[in-house]
């Protein structure tokens, strides 16, 4: 899994009208005629930051840039994406929960958000430059902390950390029905 993801980086120059994400996944975009068009108002509302579903967005380490995360999360998947609101709700706030870890436990002064869709899964990674894993604690020793991977491992299909050179990526995937 590991050498896979790092061979991913740069790899793809989106091009307009191609979906890079699937091009990202080696998968073909969709029917350019069944394709809706996509949305200028997305990108306006993502510009000052970048757009997630393009690259990696990169955010200081701040606890204001939860938000930042969850709004970006939100735009994807409900403007560019159309997905549930009550996939995009839960989603969310998985983000918050990994950009919580991310800021409060790595020391980093930044972090990376980037999304990615394919066939039937939307993948989302959070990167920090540390190398300590976060663990999934039991029930009983958690209250408010400590209940993130919790939420994680209940609210998604399938999660896990990959470490890179320098640093992990935290991930999560969710399975969506394709219209």
């Amino acid at each position: 899994m590991m050498g896979g993801m790092a061979g991913l980086e740069g790899m793809e120059q989106p091009r307009p009208r191609s979906d890079p994400a699937a091009a990202r996944w080696g998968i073909p975009g969709p029917d350019p005629d069944t394709a809706p068009a996509p949305c200028a108002p997305v990108f306006a509302a993502l510009d000052p930051v970048g757009d997630p579903a393009l690259g990696e967005v990169r955010l200081p380490s701040r606890p204001q840039s939860a938000g930042i995360a969850r709004r970006l999360t939100a735009a994807v998947l409900l403007k560019q994406w159309s997905l549930t609101p009550q996939l995009a709700e839960h989603a969310v706030l998985l983000v918050s929960e990994l950009v919580g870890n991310a800021v409060r436990h790595t020391g980093a002064r930044i972090f990376g958000l980037r999304m990615l869709r394919r066939r039937g899964w939307i993948r989302i990674e959070v990167r920090d430059p540390s190398r300590g894993l976060p663990c999934l604690m039991p029930v009983q020793e958690m209250d408010t902390s400590g209940r993130g991977l919790f939420l994680v491992d209940k609210l998604s299909d399938r999660w896990g950390v990959d470490l890179l050179p320098r640093g992990k990526t935290t991930w999560f995937e969710m399975r969506i029905a394709d219209r």
